[in-house]
């Protein structure tokens, strides 16, 4: 009987033990599933910009966090429950955000703060730098710049207001974010006012400037002198009088060069480029009326910069390189026909006409510039003066005389021929069709330098050209050289324009 009642109590015993035990593994299996993480991203509302240090904490409390420097935040082994999170940074609005942290899993919470008004301080008011107050501005560009700034360095955005004596226009140039303008369609003759206004887009009120003036001087209206400079990373053309004083015609946000007055029209021709393309343009005397001749047949030869064009006195045509065709074209972009094509595979890259004689000079050369050929010939493209023929190097610019008996052109006398089409010698000469001589008029030319697009002056007395080093990359000047030469028979070499290039004189 004690032997069965010592069975039955470690019977009783051990399922107690085993209850137990089973009791407790229910009790782990569980206690894992009271936890979760809680991770995610706090970012600047509109911008996205993360934003680093940002506290995040939650409410009941199981954890306060810190954000990293891209943003994140993660919470982990945290109980299972329903939280308000909170996301805190200086100069933001705090936000806060309802999540459930369940068991065993991950809970994103993405905070968008938006920055707080509070105490925030607008920006300066801006300061007008340019132009100056008063300003006499030669030309139909101008270029705006002005200062201001933040105070908690938020970004600024502008707003230019434009306005003028002439009329009722308002001109309003709105969300800039830079502090600089440039304005390329002024009235001549005008009186302008300005004003720029400052926001950082956190205060409401935009702070003002003091108003601006400046006056546009009145258009040339007898300039004789034109040229190319490099303003902005594009050609822009200049006019200027006998004084030196220049007047700007095309904006500098345009690649515009090699321009040409047509007196008899009162109006001046000139190159523009768009992408690759090159084409021919006419504008008035004080840069305005913009018009495009050229459209579906181009200026086209091996480099955009080598071609030039001929618009003779008293005539409507104008003459153009399109390869190895020679084109003319009505001023207005009408009646466009095919004078001649040259057949021996190379390229027309330019030319000068007197149609009252026949008489055309082309310059012609290969895919490359060179193989050069400079000819006189007619309308049919018969020649009657052959200038140079297939000479190693470079050469450009032919100009015929107003006589027509002579002709002034420029050629590298070094015979050099590299891709960059660069010119170690290039020279100034003068070709007499009477007795088919050439002579140098470079003679006074600086060592190390090119004489290259050289044309006639009105009265053929000078030749006016530009001069630069030949390492390819230096400043150009222009200047002009007597024909004749002087008594001891040296030639006056006379800086008429700094810092230019392809000039006309008419």
């Amino acid at each position: 009987m004690k032997t069965m009642m010592d069975k039955k109590t470690y019977l009783m015993w051990t399922s107690v033990l085993l209850l137990i035990f089973t009791f407790s593994c229910n009790e782990d299996r569980v206690s894992e599933n009271q936890i979760g993480n809680l991770r995610g991203k706090v970012v600047e509302a509109g911008s996205n910009t993360p934003i680093p240090n940002a506290k995040i904490s939650t409410n009941p409390t199981s954890n306060t966090v810190f954000t990293d420097s891209s943003g994140n935040y993660e919470m982990n082994e945290i109980p299972v429950n329903d939280y308000v999170v909170t996301a805190e940074s200086e100069l933001y609005i705090t936000t806060a955000q309802p999540a459930t942290v369940t068991g065993n899993s991950t809970t994103q919470v993405v905070f968008e703060l938006e920055r707080s008004t509070t105490n925030n301080r607008p920006p300066t008011a801006p300061q007008l730098n340019s132009p100056s107050q008063n300003e006499l501005i030669s030309g139909i560009e101008v270029v705006f710049k002005w200062s201001s700034s933040d105070p908690e360095e938020d970004p600024i955005t502008y707003t230019l207001e434009l306005r003028n004596d002439a009329n009722n226009d308002v001109l309003l140039f709105e969300d800039l974010s830079n502090d600089s303008l440039v304005y390329s369609e002024l009235m001549m003759d005008t009186k302008y006012f300005w004003q720029v206004s400052a926001n950082d887009g956190i205060n409401t009120q935009s702070v003002l400037s003091p108003v601006g003036t400046f006056t546009v001087d009145g258009p040339p209206v007898d300039n004789r002198f034109f040229f190319t400079r490099t303003v902005n990373g594009n050609n822009v053309i200049f006019s200027a009088d006998e004084s030196g004083n220049e007047f700007q015609l095309t904006p500098s946000d345009r690649n515009s060069y090699r321009p040409k007055l047509n007196v008899a029209a009162n109006l001046i021709a000139f190159l523009r480029t768009n992408g690759a393309d090159a084409d021919i343009y006419t504008m008035e005397r004080d840069g305005s009326n913009v018009r495009r001749v050229t459209n579906t047949v181009k200026p086209s030869g091996f480099d955009p910069n080598e071609i030039s064009f001929a618009w003779p006195t008293d005539s409507d045509m104008i003459y153009y390189p399109e390869f190895e065709r020679l084109w003319r074209i009505n001023s207005n972009g009408q009646g466009r026909e095919l004078v001649y094509k040259i057949e021996d595979g190379r390229f027309i890259s330019e030319v000068d006409i007197n149609e009252t004689l026949d008489l055309i000079a082309i310059k012609v050369n290969d895919q490359r510039g060179y193989d050069i050929g400079i000819y006189l010939t007619d309308m049919s493209g018969v020649v009657s003066d052959t200038v140079i023929d297939n000479v190693s190097g470079a050469a450009n610019s032919v100009s015929l005389s107003a006589t027509n008996n002579t002709l002034v052109y420029t050629y590298d006398v070094s015979g050099q021929e590299n891709p960059g089409y660069r010119r170690f010698d290039s020279r100034i000469f003068i070709y007499d069709r009477t007795d088919q001589s050439t002579t140098d008029i470079s003679g006074e030319k600086p060592d190390g330098t090119n004489d290259i697009q050289a044309f006639f002056s009105p009265n053929e007395a000078f030749v006016i050209f530009t001069n630069t080093s030949n390492d390819g990359r230096s400043r150009r000047d222009v200047f002009e050289v007597n024909v004749v030469g002087d008594e001891d028979g040296g030639r006056t070499r006379t800086m008429l324009f700094m810092d230019a290039f392809m000039a006309f004189w008419k």
